[in-house]
């Protein structure tokens, strides 16, 4: 081990723990991240020991792969912290274990190799069928987990930084061959803390939870150009028990995005995302705010959004499904949001998304009900909102309560658009649709609101 860690080392118990311990001052404020309680690890190694070099032009794909063996293999009690120095340190990608801790130091860059003929592709998920982008597989993710337990990403806000820039170019100039990859992506895990790090440039979708459990994501920030494609902020997919909180969100896409697979192969996987919460998140986006869908055929269930700031939005709010989905969409609650320049307040709608293929059931048509969105305020609102649902499968439950969205001045909106919904709304401005506003639905809604 080299000289002067030892001294470090000695501090990331006591980090940890303030880490653990980092909850808002007011203990009134709500949280869901003792659902994975933070781990204090004893034995501690450092990527210098098996040849990690800081420099930014070493590449030090084989002593990650070596020291997250080591974890692996000698499976130490309680678990390994892999400590990452202040440097930049260029890797491939490569796999996690199970009760290990990445730790960034503070000025610690992990940076993604911009070699993208050599990195290894991996099956599509079962609950998509193919890539996301392409036909067949899909490139693996930088940081990538399948099947493990107890797993913690932290540090003192380090960097780690997808380079996505080369593939978002060959996404613009069409040359991607598969899908490109996500910069964290865990799949079949539970008990899964990422927390106090920054991500940045990711070439696709950023933290990327699926079939996972019991899962904490706080204190991150996540970065990318807002013309960066598809560059998801976090995207829970059929996933269940999920905190995303106290996070700050500017890329190219959603900042959060609840899936649970698509079309046929997402119906046939049967898995949904359920137990979401969402809180104290704060954000950019050429996209959404806060999603659901469009992949939504395992079902979404049980999701809570609280407490959110948006600024420079394309849509504040957005659920959003297709016909071929399926899935039940259930029990929405979204409050206390705040958005400021957007070009849509709200949209729910049943025509959004393409299809993994030829084959998908257009008689696959997905229920969406039960959807409350609440406390909502807005300024420089260009649309305040769009409810369409499907004359086949009409959208029901929807309830509108304490929303003003103001528009530009100067500007003439166009009002709310809805069709084939049901629901009710109180105290919305600009005034709401006529199928939200008829006193029987404004009964049926004010018991939830």
């Amino acid at each position: 081990m080299h000289g002067g860690n030892f001294a470090i080392f000695s501090c990331l118990g006591v980090l940890l723990l303030l880490i653990n311990c980092s909850a808002p001052a007011n203990a009134d404020v709500a949280t869901c991240s003792g659902i994975v309680p933070m781990r204090i690890r004893e034995d501690r190694i450092s990527i210098e020991d098996f040849g990690g070099v800081g420099d930014g032009v070493t590449l030090n794909t084989n002593a990650f792969r070596k020291a997250i063996y080591r974890i692996e293999h000698l499976n130490r009690t309680g678990g390994t912290i892999l400590y990452i120095p202040p440097g930049e340190y260029l890797t491939g990608p490569f796999n996690l274990t199970s009760h290990m801790t990445l730790y960034l130091a503070r000025d610690a860059v992990i940076k993604a190799t911009v070699d993208t003929k050599n990195w290894p592709l991996i099956a599509p998920l079962p609950s998509y069928g193919r890539g996301r982008e392409r036909p067949g597989g899909r490139y693996m993710s930088f940081i990538h987990g399948d099947g493990l337990n107890d797993v913690i990403i932290t540090g003192e806000n380090g960097t780690i930084d997808g380079q996505g820039d080369v593939w978002w170019n060959m996404w613009r100039q069409r040359t991607l061959e598969f899908t490109r990859p996500n910069i964290v992506e865990l799949m079949n895990s539970k008990s899964i803390i990422i927390s106090n790090v920054t991500f940045k440039n990711s070439p696709f979708w950023n933290i990327h939870p699926v079939y996972c459990s019991d899962v904490v994501v706080n204190y991150v920030t996540i970065l990318a150009p807002a013309d960066s494609p598809n560059t998801d902020g976090i995207d829970p997919d059929s996933s269940s028990n999920v905190c995303i909180e106290d996070s700050y969100i500017s890329t190219g896409d959603d900042l959060v995005a609840v899936k649970s697979g698509w079309d046929q192969y997402g119906i046939s996987y049967n898995r949904p995302s359920q137990g979401i919460t969402i809180r104290r998140l704060t954000g950019s986006s050429p996209f959404a705010g806060i999603a659901v869908g469009s992949e939504t055929s395992g079902g979404v269930a049980d999701v809570i959004a609280e407490h959110i700031n948006l600024s420079n939005m394309g849509i504040g709010i957005h659920l959003k499904t297709n016909i071929g989905r399926g899935g039940i969409i259930r029990n929405i609650s979204i409050s206390n949001v705040y958005m400021y320049k957007a070009r849509k307040g709200i949209k729910i709608s049943g025509d959004v998304g393409d299809h993994p293929d030829e084959n998908y059931d257009p008689n696959a048509l997905p229920v969406l009900k039960d959807v409350v969105i609440k406390d909502v305020s807005g300024d420089f609102v260009q649309q305040p909102g769009l409810i369409r649902g499907l004359k086949k499968s009409p959208f029901s439950g929807i309830c509108l309560s304490n929303v003003s969205l103001g528009g530009v001045v100067g500007v003439r909106d166009s009002g709310w658009q809805c069709s084939d919904v049901s629901g009710g709304a109180v105290r919305v401005s600009p005034l709401p649709c006529a199928e939200l506003t008829s006193s029987q639905q404004i009964g049926s809604c004010f018991s939830t609101l």
